[in-house]
């Protein structure tokens, strides 16, 4: 059984989804990360970044056991054990992975910058708040175009791409978007959402997350926890 360290954010998200999708056996271990949950040693230990999520798999390559940590990676490693969501053939491999670094490097840290400077930092800074919003809405028109053309993200099938997009774009109002103004992927969002598989994932530790109430959980996540030697 995998064990997935973890909390109810879009990065967690993408993997109790792909979990769920592929039918793999797991158990969640609850990372909070408001609490500090995340510098602790024996959580640095597989996820040195103090990031979540991550997983170790006791079944990985040659029966060996294996963590890791960045939801790319899992998505990669999850989507080669079971052969499911990354096409075989090497053009469609290619065309999926182009897209899920497009949500690595550009879907996830901007957004993220969206959400913490329209949300969470104590200042309000209007530049930053219209850099990326406006970052937001480029990034939507570039899904919104690309599907349609595609019918899916990363090509015809169903795919990790669509898997590591689609949490991140559910906090749209959040974001400053308004998702009716992109109607190809505000088709493709009811469709990935209405997923069986997808919902279990989405319901993933949903219940332990709580508001940024309190200086500490701040200081946890955005203040100088972060940047001390751990």
């Amino acid at each position: 059984m995998i064990e997935v360290y973890s909390w109810a954010t879009p990065n967690g998200h993408k993997v109790h989804i792909m979990l769920e999708e592929c039918g793999l056996p797991y158990r969640v271990i609850p990372v909070d990360i408001g609490g500090g949950a995340q510098f602790d040693p024996a959580f640095l230990a597989i996820s040195p970044n103090n990031k979540i999520p991550a997983i170790v798999d006791p079944s990985g390559p040659d029966g060996k056991p294996i963590s890791l940590f960045e939801s790319g990676a899992i998505l990669l490693y999850l989507a080669g054990k079971t052969g499911k969501f990354l096409p075989a053939d090497t053009h469609g491999k290619y065309e999926v992975l182009q897209w899920l670094m497009f949500q690595m490097g550009g879907v996830g840290p901007m957004l993220g910058q969206a959400h913490h400077f329209r949300i969470y930092a104590p200042e309000k800074i209007p530049y930053a708040i219209e850099r990326y919003t406006n970052e937001a809405h480029r990034l939507y028109n570039v899904i919104n175009k690309r599907l349609g053309l595609s019918p899916y993200i990363g090509g015809k099938a169903y795919s990790i791409a669509d898997i590591a997009i689609f949490p991140w774009l559910r906090s749209w109002k959040n974001q400053g978007v308004e998702m009716n103004d992109y109607p190809h992927l505000k088709g493709w969002f009811d469709e990935i959402a209405s997923r069986p598989a997808v919902q279990r994932g989405v319901e993933v530790l949903a219940s332990a997350r709580k508001p940024l109430l309190d200086d500490q959980a701040r200081e946890n996540l955005f203040g100088a926890m972060q940047y001390k030697r751990h």
